[in-house]
């Protein structure tokens, strides 16, 4: 291992930090810190990987999963200012995560444990593809260190740095909750048309406000805006909850996969259905 001190600048915070490069083992690549331990203690999450210490996830899976709001700044104004104010106020044992316990928080760290990954995964390790390959103009043969085959390109290829610390658009979070939700019975209907989330067995004392509150209190990165309408039907105890975006109804859905909690009690949530058209009347 290596160590050097001042050797590049922060990924998120842009801060000059200590950089640390290793060799994980025999023909694997060599793997080197990228965010400084500020940003790391932050979000809980190694400084290496950006993924998150306790469970392996993207933090968008676990900042989705627990209601966990980023307040850190996304742009370059006030950065380096965020992150000095987070570095005194860090202690030993404390991160930018610690919230109030909550059945809600509970359900989610449930949810969490059953998405982690307990098995090693070495292929992160393997190194990186060869470009002269790809050219078709290595000399190297199997002397070369590198990999000879050919990138795969899709969506999981397109990450960065930013979008994956802060949890914001990650393509591999997108799809770890899209298979969760899919397997608790909230596959995306094919209809892009449907944006609504169908609440049933709602509790009696549930009211429109309840209902309103729980959802944007489960949804800290979704603005009250973002809600087109909530449909409450006291006598058939249930509700609607419509969004204006296909995305946001989506995200909506990773979310309440594990249920939502609404006046002390856990509720399932279905997707809504199309509105069927009404016939044209025939002419008289």
């Amino acid at each position: 291992m290596s160590k050097q001190e001042y050797g590049r600048s922060c990924g998120t915070c842009a801060r000059p930090f200590t950089v640390f490069r290793w060799n994980p083992g025999t023909g694997m690549r060599y793997k080197t810190t990228v965010i400084c331990q500020t940003c790391a203690k932050v979000k809980n999450v190694c400084q290496t990987c950006l993924l998150d210490l306790e469970y392996a996830l993207p933090t968008q899976v676990r900042d989705t999963a627990l209601g966990v709001q980023n307040e850190a700044p996304t742009s370059d104004i006030n950065r380096e200012y965020y992150a000095q104010n987070m570095e005194a106020k860090l202690d030993g044992n404390q991160t930018g995560l610690d919230t109030k316990p909550s059945r809600a928080q509970s359900a989610g760290k449930e949810m969490l444990k059953q998405l982690a990954r307990t098995d090693p995964y070495y292929k992160r390790n393997r190194p990186h593809i060869c470009s002269f390959f790809v050219k078709g103009e290595c000399t190297r043969g199997a002397e070369c260190p590198f990999r000879h085959e050919m990138p795969v390109n899709n969506e999981l290829s397109h990450q960065n740095i930013q979008d994956r610390y802060h949890g914001r658009s990650d393509p591999v979070a997108k799809k770890i909750l899209s298979m969760h939700a899919e397997s608790q019975g909230l596959k995306p209907p094919d209809d892009q048309s449907i944006t609504s989330i169908f609440l049933p067995l709602l509790p009696a004392t549930s009211t429109e406000q309840s209902v309103r509150t729980s959802v944007l209190q489960s949804l800290p990165s979704v603005d009250a805006s973002e809600l087109k309408s909530i449909v409450h039907v006291a006598k058939s105890q249930c509700a609607f909850v419509n969004f204006k975006q296909r995305s946001i109804a989506e995200t909506a859905a990773h979310a309440w996969a594990h249920g939502l909690d609404i006046d002390g009690q856990r509720i399932t949530v279905k997707w809504g259905r199309a509105r069927t058209k009404k016939p044209d009347a025939l002419p008289v």
